[in-house]
């Protein structure tokens, strides 16, 4: 392959560029792999994709796999009930009737105050607070029938069941009572 530069575009005598014109020419690239000119770009890509998907699989399981395990720990979370804070109670339960009713009376005051800002007659605090203190003190068993009945229902019902058990019944009143008992103390 050899190629005569034409005259036009001869460097002059002397130059560098002779040495140049003389030298063989190389072609570029010299050597190709037979394999690499037979593949096409989509193949190229789908090669890169299957050898990476391997490689990411176990980059991720032995090494971020940890990380997973990770979620939801730290110094805030709650793994175990003994982790959760304790119940603050007091040790009087006079005490506590003296705090909860002061938080009813502040609290009624801070409504007869917005009250008499913005222009309307303002609650009777001594009278809101002895209607609420009533009610509390009679107790709040039996004071909604729809739940009694409702309550009462359930009782019948786990009778029946019981009764098919070959279980002894239970006495419906006394049982409706327990369960408003606990009911009115869950929230305690």
């Amino acid at each position: 392959m050899n190629r005569r530069i034409p005259e036009s575009r001869a460097l002059p005598a002397g130059t560098c560029g002779a040495a140049l014109a003389t030298a063989p020419r190389r072609s570029y690239p010299r050597r190709v792999l037979p394999v690499a000119l037979s593949l096409s770009t989509g193949e190229v890509i789908l090669i890169v994709v299957v050898v990476a998907i391997p490689i990411s699989l176990l980059t991720f399981v032995l090494g971020a796999g940890n990380a997973l395990k990770q979620i939801g720990k730290g110094q805030f979370a709650v793994e175990y009930d003994s982790d959760l804070p304790q119940r603050i109670s007091d040790s009087s339960p006079a005490s506590s009737r003296e705090a909860r009713q002061a938080e009813i009376r502040q609290m009624l005051e801070a409504k007869a105050y917005r009250q008499r800002t913005r222009g309307e007659a303002p609650l009777d605090v001594e009278a809101e607070l002895g209607k609420l203190l009533d009610d509390r003190q009679a107790g709040s068993l039996g004071v909604d029938r729809g739940l009694v009945e409702e309550v009462r229902q359930l009782v019948v019902a786990r009778n029946e069941r019981r009764i098919r058990q070959g279980k002894e019944p239970l006495e419906v009143d006394k049982e409706v009572q327990r369960q408003l008992r606990e009911l009115e103390n869950l929230g305690q």
